[in-house]
């Protein structure tokens, strides 16, 4: 899994067409930060475990009361697949998911990482305006 997926990001990172802008590997994971259309870029980390790719992105703080920013992430989740919003140890919210070893090839990752793009495109903007409204 771990050959598949450092094969992956050469691939990205090779590629002229490719919105991978960088990636390096550090304390055993590996941050590959995308370009994005509705902000300047999202880095996700990918981690392999001994059974399982684990990955997550940052996606925005989560202000107190912002019950709306919650609201509209957990009806998100209901039309994800194989990333989800979450709130991590700080309160922040990511975009996180986990595939089973056995399952990680270079289209999941393609897709992955397609998955995440998008659903940083489509939401940010509107999650941004909904936690803080004009």
């Amino acid at each position: 899994m771990r050959s598949i997926l450092e094969e992956r990001i050469r691939i990205w990172l090779a590629d002229p067409d490719s919105s991978v802008a960088y990636a390096e590997q550090l304390e055993g994971k590996w941050a590959v930060r995308v370009a994005q259309e509705s902000r300047e870029a999202t880095t996700v980390w990918f981690w392999p475990r001994e059974r399982s790719l684990e990955y997550e992105a940052y996606f925005m703080p989560v202000e107190v009361g912002s019950s709306e920013v919650l609201r509209q992430a957990l009806l998100r989740n209901g039309r994800a697949w194989r990333a989800f919003f979450a709130l991590d140890s700080e309160g922040g919210l990511v975009l996180r998911g986990r595939v089973a070893a056995t399952e990680v090839t270079l289209e999941v990752l393609d897709l992955i990482l397609g998955e995440i793009v998008e659903m940083v495109d489509v939401a940010f903007k509107a999650m941004l305006r909904a936690q803080r409204p004009v």
